[in-house]
């Protein structure tokens, strides 16, 4: 554990000189931060996303859910039959959810009075919006099928409140963007120098085994990702008096993506020519998961091919489970999160810990 610990500090103290990577581990997401937050903590213009639960399953109320996506400024996605409502709006940190009744279409051609129930948080605006875009379709409804006779009443149930804003959202996006690039772009770029320097045959003149050269490094970019990630949650509380939380679980998938990525950095590393090459391919596979997993934006607001292709992505995990736990108080979800990062992160150990040889490097 002194060797380990020992490692630490050495590459610690080495990496803090480098001011570019001190910018990009401390300055750059502050920058995001405040940049992003500036820009959108205004709001913005996007349809409301609004589950819908069709219980009735009919020609008629799938007419209605057609006239919820004709409004223009809903976008309708199903919910399962089988799941009661607000504790699939809790598991999956819905903000609007639509409930039609079993009962819908018998009532609609016996040309009687139908309640269809808006779960949602009054406090949110896309509450508002999904309300009088409801509100607009039944009443397009009602004068097409009785002639504007009221059949269709929109109704109303609040879910826990929360007070969510942009920065809210986009705070556990950067800080899964800070513990892609840190360790991916670092430990690639290490590993490359070590390699073409034959500094891993020095290496084999300590007492440093390679299984504590490698748990050092994990050590190292872990207590940076955690320092940068409080000093990012401190922006975010001051500048912007935003409300997610750092949390037990969101700290243990900080450490395991940290983990992840600076086994994947490890792997890239030790099989590259050069470090430019290493840089080439850092940046050829850290570039597009930056904005294919979420980080800016959901994933679940991208195209379906591009969210099928998000959910291979390994930092997908780590932004939906912080942001279920930071924002949403999802840990059940975050926790299944963590197992799949975990599990990734172990797969790509073992690699380099297989790979690496002090004599043949």
């Amino acid at each position: 554990m002194k060797r380990i610990l020992a490692d630490v500090r050495a590459f610690g103290v080495q990496f803090m000189r480098s001011r570019i990577g001190a910018f990009f581990a401390i300055a750059f997401p502050i920058i995001l931060i405040l940049l992003f937050g500036a820009i959108f903590s205004g709001g913005g213009s996007q349809k409301v996303p609004i589950y819908v639960q069709d219980l009735s399953d009919s020609p008629e109320s799938h007419n209605f859910t057609a006239a919820l996506n004709a409004t223009t400024v809903l976008e309708v996605r199903a919910i399962p039959t089988g799941p009661e409502i607000l504790q699939y709006i809790s598991e999956n940190s819905i903000n609007t959810a639509l409930r039609i009744p079993a009962d819908f279409q018998a009532k609609v051609l016996a040309n009687e009075t139908v309640n269809v129930t808006l779960y949602g948080d009054p406090t949110q605006s896309s509450y508002g919006i999904a309300y009088a875009a409801v509100s607009g379709a039944a009443t397009q409804f009602n004068f097409t099928v009785a002639r504007a006779r009221p059949v269709v009443i929109p109704t109303t149930e609040k879910i826990a409140a929360r007070d969510l804003r942009f920065i809210d959202l986009f705070l556990p996006g950067v800080i899964g963007l800070t513990v892609l690039t840190n360790p991916l772009f670092g430990m690639t770029n290490v590993c490359a120098e070590y390699r073409t320097r034959k500094f891993f045959k020095f290496l084999a003149t300590t007492r440093l085994s390679k299984g504590e050269w490698l748990v050092s490094k994990i050590i190292w970019y872990s207590f940076l990702m955690l320092v940068s990630t409080a000093i990012m949650f401190a922006v975010e509380r001051l500048v912007f008096g935003g409300i997610a939380v750092i949390t037990p679980m969101a700290i243990l998938l900080i450490v395991a993506g940290t983990f992840e990525f600076t086994s994947l950095g490890m792997i890239l590393g030790l099989y590259v020519r050069d470090t430019e090459t290493a840089a080439a391919v850092a940046n050829a596979i850290g570039f597009p998961m930056m904005f294919l997993a979420g980080s800016f934006f959901p994933v679940d607001t991208m195209p379906p091919a591009l969210q099928a292709l998000a959910r291979v992505l390994p930092l997908t995990y780590v932004n939906e489970g912080l942001r279920a736990t930071m924002v949403f108080g999802n840990d059940a979800k975050a926790l299944l999160y963590l197992g799949i990062t975990i599990v990734i992160g172990v797969i790509l150990f073992i690699i380099p810990a297989k790979a690496l040889s002090w004599k043949s490097k």
